[in-house]
Protein backbone atom coordinates (compact mmCIF):
# COMPACT_ATOMS: atom_id res chain seq x y z
CA UNK A 1 0.00 0.00 0.00
CA UNK A 2 1.69 3.43 -1.12
CA UNK A 3 1.83 5.95 1.50
CA UNK A 4 1.16 9.48 0.98
CA UNK A 5 4.65 11.04 1.89
CA UNK A 6 4.93 14.02 5.10
CA UNK A 7 6.45 16.75 2.50
CA UNK A 8 3.00 16.04 -0.46
CA UNK A 9 0.78 16.62 3.04
CA UNK A 10 2.34 19.34 3.63
CA UNK A 11 2.27 20.77 0.25
CA UNK A 12 -1.22 19.82 -0.22
CA UNK A 13 -2.19 21.19 3.42
CA UNK A 14 -0.33 24.61 2.44
CA UNK A 15 -1.34 25.31 -1.03
CA UNK A 16 -5.15 24.66 0.51
CA UNK A 17 -4.16 27.30 2.91
CA UNK A 18 -3.00 29.66 -0.38
CA UNK A 19 -6.07 28.96 -2.31
CA UNK A 20 -8.21 29.40 0.50
CA UNK A 21 -6.65 32.78 1.48
CA UNK A 22 -6.99 34.25 -2.02
CA UNK A 23 -10.14 32.73 -2.09
CA UNK A 24 -11.26 34.85 1.18
CA UNK A 25 -9.37 38.06 -0.13
CA UNK A 26 -11.20 37.90 -3.70
CA UNK A 27 -14.20 37.62 -1.56
CA UNK A 28 -13.36 40.82 0.74
CA UNK A 29 -11.61 42.57 -2.43
CA UNK A 30 -14.44 42.65 -5.01
CA UNK A 31 -17.22 43.51 -1.79
CA UNK A 32 -14.66 46.80 -2.00
CA UNK A 33 -14.69 46.96 -5.26
CA UNK A 34 -18.54 46.73 -5.47
CA UNK A 35 -18.88 49.79 -2.54
CA UNK A 36 -16.18 51.65 -4.50
CA UNK A 37 -18.48 51.61 -7.72
CA UNK A 38 -21.28 52.01 -5.88
CA UNK A 39 -20.20 55.56 -4.19
CA UNK A 40 -18.87 56.79 -7.67
CA UNK A 41 -22.25 55.99 -9.41
CA UNK A 42 -23.64 58.37 -6.17
CA UNK A 43 -21.31 61.15 -7.13
CA UNK A 44 -21.97 60.35 -11.23
CA UNK A 45 -25.58 60.69 -10.30
CA UNK A 46 -25.77 63.93 -8.46
CA UNK A 47 -23.60 65.65 -10.71
CA UNK A 48 -25.57 64.19 -13.82
CA UNK A 49 -28.84 65.61 -12.33
CA UNK A 50 -27.06 68.92 -11.65
CA UNK A 51 -25.98 69.40 -14.68
CA UNK A 52 -29.34 69.28 -15.89
CA UNK A 53 -30.90 71.24 -13.36
CA UNK A 54 -28.52 74.15 -13.79
CA UNK A 55 -29.27 73.71 -17.65
CA UNK A 56 -30.90 76.74 -18.29
CA UNK A 57 -32.65 76.20 -21.18
CA UNK A 58 -34.35 73.37 -19.57
CA UNK A 59 -35.13 75.53 -16.06
CA UNK A 60 -36.75 77.88 -18.56
CA UNK A 61 -38.79 75.74 -20.62
CA UNK A 62 -40.53 73.71 -17.66
CA UNK A 63 -42.48 76.70 -17.03
CA UNK A 64 -42.92 77.47 -20.87
CA UNK A 65 -45.63 76.64 -23.43
CA UNK A 66 -46.45 73.34 -24.29
CA UNK A 67 -44.37 73.38 -27.51
CA UNK A 68 -41.27 74.56 -25.44
CA UNK A 69 -41.80 71.65 -22.75
CA UNK A 70 -41.58 68.95 -25.29
CA UNK A 71 -38.82 70.22 -26.28
CA UNK A 72 -37.09 69.21 -22.89
CA UNK A 73 -36.87 65.38 -23.71
CA UNK A 74 -35.00 65.77 -26.48
CA UNK A 75 -32.29 67.90 -24.92
CA UNK A 76 -32.78 65.58 -21.78
CA UNK A 77 -31.92 62.80 -23.77
CA UNK A 78 -28.64 64.57 -25.61
CA UNK A 79 -27.00 64.44 -21.83
CA UNK A 80 -28.52 61.09 -20.84
CA UNK A 81 -25.96 60.30 -23.48
CA UNK A 82 -22.98 62.04 -22.89
CA UNK A 83 -23.66 60.96 -19.58
CA UNK A 84 -24.41 57.74 -19.81
CA UNK A 85 -26.83 57.80 -17.27
CA UNK A 86 -29.29 54.74 -17.88
CA UNK A 87 -32.49 57.32 -17.61
CA UNK A 88 -32.88 60.90 -16.63
CA UNK A 89 -36.29 62.28 -15.60
CA UNK A 90 -37.34 65.62 -15.40
CA UNK A 91 -40.62 66.67 -13.35
CA UNK A 92 -42.49 69.69 -12.63
CA UNK A 93 -43.66 70.83 -9.08
CA UNK A 94 -46.91 68.89 -10.06
CA UNK A 95 -44.93 65.58 -10.35
CA UNK A 96 -45.33 65.52 -14.15
CA UNK A 97 -42.93 63.63 -16.19
CA UNK A 98 -41.77 66.14 -19.12
CA UNK A 99 -38.69 63.64 -19.70
CA UNK A 100 -38.40 59.87 -19.45
CA UNK A 101 -36.79 57.22 -21.63
CA UNK A 102 -40.00 55.47 -21.71
CA UNK A 103 -41.91 57.77 -24.15
CA UNK A 104 -45.65 56.83 -23.08
CA UNK A 105 -44.61 57.78 -19.76
CA UNK A 106 -44.00 61.47 -20.52
CA UNK A 107 -46.67 63.25 -19.27
CA UNK A 108 -47.92 61.18 -16.46
CA UNK A 109 -47.52 62.08 -12.43
CA UNK A 110 -44.96 60.08 -11.18
CA UNK A 111 -45.92 58.67 -7.44
CA UNK A 112 -41.98 57.61 -6.39
CA UNK A 113 -42.34 57.20 -2.81
CA UNK A 114 -38.43 58.51 -2.02
CA UNK A 115 -38.90 62.02 -4.20
CA UNK A 116 -40.62 63.96 -1.69
CA UNK A 117 -37.71 65.54 -0.58
CA UNK A 118 -36.55 66.52 -3.63
CA UNK A 119 -39.14 68.53 -4.03
CA UNK A 120 -38.04 70.54 -0.42
CA UNK A 121 -35.11 71.47 -2.52
CA UNK A 122 -32.83 68.94 -1.76
CA UNK A 123 -30.05 66.74 -2.93
CA UNK A 124 -29.46 62.97 -2.15
CA UNK A 125 -29.29 60.10 -3.29
CA UNK A 126 -31.28 56.51 -3.04
CA UNK A 127 -30.56 53.34 -4.28
CA UNK A 128 -33.60 50.69 -5.28
CA UNK A 129 -34.47 48.08 -6.85
CA UNK A 130 -35.69 48.27 -10.64
CA UNK A 131 -36.83 45.88 -14.15
CA UNK A 132 -33.23 46.69 -15.07
CA UNK A 133 -31.52 45.51 -11.95
CA UNK A 134 -30.09 47.66 -8.91
CA UNK A 135 -30.18 51.63 -9.28
CA UNK A 136 -28.51 54.10 -7.60
CA UNK A 137 -30.49 57.20 -8.02
CA UNK A 138 -29.72 61.09 -7.94
CA UNK A 139 -32.35 63.52 -6.90
CA UNK A 140 -31.46 67.46 -7.76
CA UNK A 141 -34.38 70.61 -7.47
CA UNK A 142 -34.54 72.88 -10.14
CA UNK A 143 -34.51 76.26 -9.39
CA UNK A 144 -35.31 79.04 -11.79
CA UNK A 145 -33.53 82.51 -11.85
CA UNK A 146 -36.11 84.16 -9.35
CA UNK A 147 -35.02 81.15 -6.97
CA UNK A 148 -37.80 79.66 -7.35
CA UNK A 149 -37.97 76.08 -7.49
CA UNK A 150 -39.69 74.29 -10.95
CA UNK A 151 -38.33 71.10 -10.52
CA UNK A 152 -36.87 67.98 -9.93
CA UNK A 153 -34.55 65.83 -12.05
CA UNK A 154 -33.85 62.22 -11.05
CA UNK A 155 -30.69 60.62 -12.62
CA UNK A 156 -30.54 57.09 -12.39
CA UNK A 157 -27.73 54.52 -13.21
CA UNK A 158 -27.65 50.98 -13.12
CA UNK A 159 -25.58 48.92 -10.65
CA UNK A 160 -22.98 46.32 -12.37
CA UNK A 161 -23.92 42.91 -11.53
CA UNK A 162 -21.54 40.29 -9.64
CA UNK A 163 -20.97 38.38 -12.54
CA UNK A 164 -20.81 41.35 -14.65
CA UNK A 165 -17.91 42.81 -12.11
CA UNK A 166 -16.48 39.61 -12.70
CA UNK A 167 -16.13 39.57 -16.03
CA UNK A 168 -14.65 42.87 -16.22
CA UNK A 169 -11.77 42.22 -13.27
CA UNK A 170 -11.68 38.74 -15.26
CA UNK A 171 -7.63 39.48 -16.42
CA UNK A 172 -6.45 41.05 -13.12
CA UNK A 173 -7.96 38.09 -11.26
CA UNK A 174 -6.67 35.60 -12.90
CA UNK A 175 -3.24 37.08 -12.87
CA UNK A 176 -3.07 38.10 -9.32
CA UNK A 177 -4.76 33.89 -8.69
CA UNK A 178 -1.82 32.55 -10.83
CA UNK A 179 0.90 34.95 -9.20
CA UNK A 180 -0.44 33.82 -5.83
CA UNK A 181 -0.51 30.04 -6.68
CA UNK A 182 2.93 29.79 -8.40
CA UNK A 183 4.78 31.40 -5.29
CA UNK A 184 2.29 29.69 -3.03
CA UNK A 185 3.73 26.21 -4.61
CA UNK A 186 7.25 27.25 -4.39
CA UNK A 187 6.46 28.66 -0.90
CA UNK A 188 4.52 25.27 0.51
CA UNK A 189 7.58 23.93 -1.59
CA UNK A 190 10.64 25.07 0.09
CA UNK A 191 8.59 24.74 3.72
CA UNK A 192 7.52 21.34 3.31
CA UNK A 193 11.43 20.01 2.36
CA UNK A 194 12.73 21.92 5.66
CA UNK A 195 10.01 20.48 7.44
CA UNK A 196 10.93 16.96 6.59
CA UNK A 197 14.53 17.32 7.27
CA UNK A 198 14.13 18.77 10.20
CA UNK A 199 12.00 15.29 11.02
CA UNK A 200 14.96 13.64 9.79
CA UNK A 201 13.54 12.48 6.60
CA UNK A 202 10.89 10.67 8.78
CA UNK A 203 7.08 9.75 7.32
CA UNK A 204 4.25 9.94 9.91
CA UNK A 205 3.75 6.55 10.17
CA UNK A 206 7.87 6.12 11.26
CA UNK A 207 7.33 8.79 13.96
CA UNK A 208 4.36 7.59 15.33
CA UNK A 209 6.08 3.74 15.68
CA UNK A 210 9.37 5.64 16.72
CA UNK A 211 7.44 7.52 20.08
CA UNK A 212 5.56 4.08 20.57
CA UNK A 213 8.50 2.28 20.56
CA UNK A 214 10.56 4.75 22.53
CA UNK A 215 8.13 4.95 25.03
CA UNK A 216 7.40 1.36 25.72
CA UNK A 217 11.13 0.82 25.82
CA UNK A 218 11.22 3.50 28.53
CA UNK A 219 8.39 1.10 30.79
CA UNK A 220 10.92 -1.56 29.84
CA UNK A 221 13.92 -0.44 31.65
CA UNK A 222 14.36 -1.29 34.99
CA UNK A 223 15.35 1.93 35.91
CA UNK A 224 13.50 4.97 36.28
CA UNK A 225 14.33 7.41 33.77
CA UNK A 226 13.35 11.57 34.07
CA UNK A 227 14.04 13.41 31.15
CA UNK A 228 13.69 17.73 30.86
CA UNK A 229 14.23 19.95 27.96
CA UNK A 230 15.95 23.25 28.39
CA UNK A 231 13.19 25.28 30.00
CA UNK A 232 12.95 22.32 32.90
CA UNK A 233 9.77 20.76 31.69
CA UNK A 234 9.19 16.77 31.65
CA UNK A 235 10.17 14.82 28.49
CA UNK A 236 9.92 11.46 30.03
CA UNK A 237 8.91 10.21 32.40
CA UNK A 238 8.68 6.34 32.76
CA UNK A 239 6.22 3.89 34.49
CA UNK A 240 9.65 2.47 37.11
CA UNK A 241 10.21 6.44 37.70
CA UNK A 242 6.63 6.75 38.93
CA UNK A 243 6.28 4.22 40.91
CA UNK A 244 9.68 4.71 42.79
CA UNK A 245 8.58 8.17 42.98
CA UNK A 246 4.59 8.27 44.34
CA UNK A 247 3.50 9.61 41.09
CA UNK A 248 0.06 9.38 39.45
CA UNK A 249 -1.33 10.50 36.07
CA UNK A 250 0.39 12.39 32.95
CA UNK A 251 3.33 14.55 34.44
CA UNK A 252 4.98 14.96 30.57
CA UNK A 253 4.83 19.23 29.82
CA UNK A 254 4.58 19.60 33.71
CA UNK A 255 7.76 21.95 35.14
CA UNK A 256 10.11 19.56 37.07
CA UNK A 257 10.63 22.16 39.84
CA UNK A 258 6.66 21.26 39.93
CA UNK A 259 6.53 17.91 40.69
CA UNK A 260 9.67 16.82 41.83
CA UNK A 261 11.72 20.03 43.21
CA UNK A 262 14.60 18.12 44.50
CA UNK A 263 15.79 15.78 41.20
CA UNK A 264 19.02 18.81 41.39
CA UNK A 265 18.27 18.06 37.15
CA UNK A 266 18.75 22.12 36.80
CA UNK A 267 22.01 21.86 38.12
CA UNK A 268 23.31 19.69 34.84
CA UNK A 269 21.66 22.35 32.64
CA UNK A 270 23.27 24.81 34.27
CA UNK A 271 26.69 22.76 34.50
CA UNK A 272 26.38 20.93 31.03
CA UNK A 273 28.71 18.50 33.05
CA UNK A 274 27.45 15.00 33.48
CA UNK A 275 27.35 13.52 37.16
CA UNK A 276 27.62 9.20 37.47
CA UNK A 277 27.36 7.07 40.33
CA UNK A 278 25.62 9.75 42.82
CA UNK A 279 23.78 9.54 45.68
CA UNK A 280 20.47 11.90 45.99
CA UNK A 281 17.66 12.05 48.35
CA UNK A 282 14.25 12.44 46.10
CA UNK A 283 11.32 12.53 48.11
CA UNK A 284 12.73 11.11 50.69
CA UNK A 285 13.71 8.10 48.72
CA UNK A 286 17.68 7.02 48.60
CA UNK A 287 18.75 6.86 45.13
CA UNK A 288 22.03 6.52 43.17
CA UNK A 289 21.40 8.62 39.88
CA UNK A 290 23.38 9.37 37.07
CA UNK A 291 22.30 12.69 35.23
CA UNK A 292 23.93 13.48 31.26
CA UNK A 293 23.15 16.45 29.55
CA UNK A 294 21.33 15.04 26.22
CA UNK A 295 23.16 17.00 23.43
CA UNK A 296 21.84 17.29 19.29
CA UNK A 297 25.12 18.51 16.92
CA UNK A 298 26.58 19.76 19.61
CA UNK A 299 24.11 21.79 21.47
CA UNK A 300 22.17 21.00 24.70
CA UNK A 301 18.85 20.44 24.71
CA UNK A 302 17.84 19.08 27.96
CA UNK A 303 18.80 16.34 30.88
CA UNK A 304 18.23 12.82 31.07
CA UNK A 305 18.43 10.83 35.10
CA UNK A 306 18.90 7.26 35.37
CA UNK A 307 18.12 6.24 39.00
CA UNK A 308 17.73 2.87 41.10
CA UNK A 309 17.10 2.85 44.37
CA UNK A 310 19.86 3.07 46.58
CA UNK A 311 18.86 -0.28 48.91
CA UNK A 312 18.70 -2.37 45.35
CA UNK A 313 22.12 -1.14 44.59
CA UNK A 314 23.25 -2.15 48.26
CA UNK A 315 21.70 -5.25 48.46
CA UNK A 316 23.49 -6.36 45.01
CA UNK A 317 26.93 -4.37 45.96
CA UNK A 318 26.74 -6.75 49.52
CA UNK A 319 25.92 -10.19 47.44
CA UNK A 320 28.65 -9.19 44.79
CA UNK A 321 31.15 -7.97 48.30
CA UNK A 322 29.99 -11.10 49.77
CA UNK A 323 30.28 -13.74 47.16
CA UNK A 324 33.97 -12.65 46.57
CA UNK A 325 34.87 -12.57 50.29
CA UNK A 326 33.72 -15.93 49.79
CA UNK A 327 35.83 -17.11 47.58
CA UNK A 328 38.43 -15.65 48.06
CA UNK A 329 38.46 -16.75 51.46
CA UNK A 330 37.70 -20.59 50.27
CA UNK A 331 40.93 -19.90 47.95
CA UNK A 332 43.15 -19.20 50.18
CA UNK A 333 41.97 -21.25 53.29
CA UNK A 334 42.35 -23.95 50.68
CA UNK A 335 45.93 -22.59 50.16
CA UNK A 336 46.69 -22.53 53.56
CA UNK A 337 45.42 -25.86 54.61
CA UNK A 338 47.47 -27.57 52.21
CA UNK A 339 50.39 -26.38 53.83
CA UNK A 340 49.53 -26.90 56.66
CA UNK A 341 48.62 -30.36 55.56
CA UNK A 342 51.98 -30.57 54.17
CA UNK A 343 53.70 -29.25 57.08
CA UNK A 344 51.78 -32.01 59.32
CA UNK A 345 52.48 -34.73 57.01
CA UNK A 346 56.66 -34.01 56.74
CA UNK A 347 56.57 -33.55 60.56
CA UNK A 348 55.28 -36.93 60.77
CA UNK A 349 57.47 -38.34 58.23
CA UNK A 350 60.24 -37.34 60.06
CA UNK A 351 58.90 -39.32 63.30
CA UNK A 352 58.57 -35.53 65.00
CA UNK A 353 55.15 -36.88 66.79
CA UNK A 354 55.32 -34.25 69.31
CA UNK A 355 55.73 -31.43 67.75
CA UNK A 356 53.23 -32.14 64.63
CA UNK A 357 50.80 -32.21 67.76
CA UNK A 358 52.14 -29.21 69.15
CA UNK A 359 51.83 -27.49 65.54
CA UNK A 360 48.25 -28.49 65.43
CA UNK A 361 47.26 -26.79 68.67
CA UNK A 362 48.97 -23.76 67.42
CA UNK A 363 47.51 -22.82 64.50
CA UNK A 364 44.07 -23.97 65.77
CA UNK A 365 44.61 -21.50 68.65
CA UNK A 366 45.38 -18.74 66.74
CA UNK A 367 42.74 -18.99 64.34
CA UNK A 368 40.33 -19.47 67.13
CA UNK A 369 41.62 -16.70 69.05
CA UNK A 370 41.27 -14.43 65.74
CA UNK A 371 37.54 -15.91 65.28
CA UNK A 372 36.52 -14.86 68.80
CA UNK A 373 38.02 -11.43 68.54
CA UNK A 374 36.38 -10.58 65.68
CA UNK A 375 33.21 -11.65 66.47
CA UNK A 376 32.98 -10.21 69.76
CA UNK A 377 34.35 -6.49 69.12
CA UNK A 378 33.15 -6.46 65.41
CA UNK A 379 29.63 -6.06 65.25
CA UNK A 380 29.12 -6.61 61.51
CA UNK A 381 30.03 -10.26 59.91
CA UNK A 382 30.26 -8.81 56.90
CA UNK A 383 33.35 -6.55 57.88
CA UNK A 384 34.80 -9.44 60.33
CA UNK A 385 34.81 -11.83 57.34
CA UNK A 386 36.31 -9.09 55.00
CA UNK A 387 38.96 -8.98 57.52
CA UNK A 388 39.53 -12.67 58.39
CA UNK A 389 39.36 -13.22 54.63
CA UNK A 390 42.70 -10.63 54.31
CA UNK A 391 44.83 -12.00 57.05
CA UNK A 392 44.57 -15.70 55.29
CA UNK A 393 45.38 -13.61 51.81
CA UNK A 394 48.03 -11.53 53.59
CA UNK A 395 49.60 -15.32 54.46
CA UNK A 396 49.36 -16.73 51.42
CA UNK A 397 51.48 -13.57 49.52
CA UNK A 398 53.54 -13.79 52.54
CA UNK A 399 52.44 -10.15 54.10
CA UNK A 400 51.45 -10.31 58.20
CA UNK A 401 48.01 -8.21 58.61
CA UNK A 402 47.92 -7.77 61.95
CA UNK A 403 44.38 -6.21 63.57
CA UNK A 404 44.80 -4.24 66.80
CA UNK A 405 43.45 -6.36 69.55
CA UNK A 406 41.97 -3.09 71.01
CA UNK A 407 40.12 -2.58 67.98
CA UNK A 408 35.90 -2.40 67.97
CA UNK A 409 33.18 -1.40 65.95
CA UNK A 410 29.45 -1.32 66.57
CA UNK A 411 27.78 1.57 64.68
CA UNK A 412 28.73 3.45 61.48
CA UNK A 413 28.12 7.16 61.03
CA UNK A 414 25.42 8.52 59.44
CA UNK A 415 24.74 8.22 56.62
CA UNK A 416 27.20 5.29 55.90
CA UNK A 417 26.66 1.60 56.56
CA UNK A 418 27.81 -1.93 56.20
CA UNK A 419 28.71 -1.46 52.23
CA UNK A 420 30.52 1.67 52.77
CA UNK A 421 33.21 0.24 55.19
CA UNK A 422 33.29 -2.50 52.65
CA UNK A 423 35.15 -0.71 50.00
CA UNK A 424 36.81 1.33 52.77
CA UNK A 425 38.45 -1.69 54.23
CA UNK A 426 38.95 -3.52 50.82
CA UNK A 427 40.07 -0.71 48.93
CA UNK A 428 43.04 0.27 51.51
CA UNK A 429 44.23 -3.46 52.50
CA UNK A 430 44.19 -4.13 48.74
CA UNK A 431 46.19 -0.93 48.01
CA UNK A 432 48.52 -1.62 50.55
CA UNK A 433 49.27 -5.50 49.27
CA UNK A 434 50.02 -3.74 45.82
CA UNK A 435 52.70 -1.60 48.29
CA UNK A 436 55.26 -4.42 48.33
CA UNK A 437 55.05 -5.34 44.48
CA UNK A 438 58.46 -4.99 43.53
CA UNK A 439 59.41 -4.01 47.26
CA UNK A 440 63.01 -5.04 49.07
CA UNK A 441 61.61 -5.63 52.57
CA UNK A 442 61.73 -8.59 53.90
CA UNK A 443 59.26 -8.24 56.99
CA UNK A 444 56.41 -7.06 55.18
CA UNK A 445 53.62 -6.03 57.87
CA UNK A 446 50.05 -4.28 57.33
CA UNK A 447 48.34 -2.98 60.75
CA UNK A 448 44.56 -2.43 61.26
CA UNK A 449 43.32 -0.94 63.86
CA UNK A 450 39.61 0.47 64.54
CA UNK A 451 38.93 3.30 67.55
CA UNK A 452 35.82 4.01 68.05
CA UNK A 453 33.91 6.06 70.97
CA UNK A 454 30.73 7.54 71.27
CA UNK A 455 30.97 10.56 69.23
CA UNK A 456 34.44 9.54 67.71
CA UNK A 457 35.36 6.94 65.00
CA UNK A 458 39.16 6.28 63.70
CA UNK A 459 40.45 4.14 61.26
CA UNK A 460 44.05 3.49 60.91
CA UNK A 461 45.52 1.21 58.05
CA UNK A 462 49.50 1.31 58.04
CA UNK A 463 52.24 -0.74 55.73
CA UNK A 464 55.71 -0.62 55.96
CA UNK A 465 55.51 -0.98 51.84
CA UNK A 466 57.41 1.21 49.07
CA UNK A 467 55.49 4.18 50.01
CA UNK A 468 53.48 7.02 47.78
CA UNK A 469 55.98 9.28 45.50
CA UNK A 470 55.37 12.94 46.41
CA UNK A 471 54.51 14.52 43.07
CA UNK A 472 51.47 12.03 43.01
CA UNK A 473 50.03 12.21 46.39
CA UNK A 474 47.85 15.31 45.46
CA UNK A 475 45.63 12.95 42.56
CA UNK A 476 45.45 9.98 44.26
CA UNK A 477 42.48 10.55 44.96
CA UNK A 478 41.38 11.71 41.36
CA UNK A 479 38.30 9.63 39.38
CA UNK A 480 40.21 7.35 36.35
CA UNK A 481 44.30 8.11 38.80
CA UNK A 482 46.44 4.61 38.88
CA UNK A 483 49.64 3.92 38.94
CA UNK A 484 48.84 0.63 38.00
CA UNK A 485 49.38 -0.95 34.16
CA UNK A 486 46.29 -2.92 34.65
CA UNK A 487 42.69 -1.94 33.91
CA UNK A 488 40.17 -1.43 35.57
CA UNK A 489 42.08 0.85 38.52
CA UNK A 490 41.60 4.41 39.38
CA UNK A 491 38.41 3.99 41.08
CA UNK A 492 39.04 2.14 44.64
CA UNK A 493 40.34 5.65 46.37
CA UNK A 494 38.18 7.90 44.73
CA UNK A 495 35.50 5.63 45.96
CA UNK A 496 37.20 5.58 49.48
CA UNK A 497 37.15 9.52 49.54
CA UNK A 498 33.20 10.25 48.23
CA UNK A 499 32.26 7.33 50.95
CA UNK A 500 34.23 9.79 53.52
CA UNK A 501 32.97 12.96 52.50
CA UNK A 502 29.17 11.73 52.44
CA UNK A 503 29.62 11.65 56.46
CA UNK A 504 31.80 14.16 56.63
CA UNK A 505 34.96 12.84 57.96
CA UNK A 506 38.67 13.37 57.44
CA UNK A 507 41.49 11.79 55.36
CA UNK A 508 45.27 11.85 56.77
CA UNK A 509 48.02 10.43 54.77
CA UNK A 510 51.29 9.82 55.74
CA UNK A 511 53.89 7.99 53.61
CA UNK A 512 57.50 7.91 52.71
CA UNK A 513 59.58 5.28 51.18
CA UNK A 514 61.19 4.03 54.61
CA UNK A 515 58.74 3.95 56.62
CA UNK A 516 55.67 3.29 54.46
CA UNK A 517 52.08 4.54 53.99
CA UNK A 518 49.56 5.11 56.81
CA UNK A 519 45.74 6.07 55.93
CA UNK A 520 43.66 7.52 58.57
CA UNK A 521 40.13 8.21 58.46
CA UNK A 522 38.25 10.27 61.08
CA UNK A 523 34.35 10.58 61.66
CA UNK A 524 33.02 12.95 64.50
CA UNK A 525 29.16 13.07 65.51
Amino acid sequence: MNRVTIQTKIMGLIFFIVSFSLFLAGIVIIHNFINSQEEQLKQRALLTAQTVAEASDITTNITGSVEERNEINNRVETIRIIHHADYIVVMDMNHIRLSHPVPKLIGQKSEGADEGPAFAELSYTTKAKGEIGTIIRGFYPMINQEHHQVGVVVVGYRMPTFIEIIKNLRMEIIFTAAISLLFGGWGAWILASRIKKEMFNLEPHEIARLFVERTETFNAIHEGIIAIDNDQKITVFNDQAKVMMGINGEVIGESIQSVIPDTRLPEILTSQQPSFNKELTVRNLNIVSNRIPIKVKGKTVGVVAIFRDRTEVKKLAEELTGVKAFVSALRVHNHEHMNKLHTIAGLLQLGHKERALEYVFQITEEHEELSQFLTKNIKYESISGLLLSKVSRGKELGITVTIDRHSRLYSFPPPLDEHDFVVIFGNLIENAFDSFNDSPEENKEIHVSIEQEEEFLSILIEDNGKGIPEQIKPYIFQEGFSTKDRSNHGIGLFLVKEIVKKAGGTIEIESSPVHGTSFIISFTS
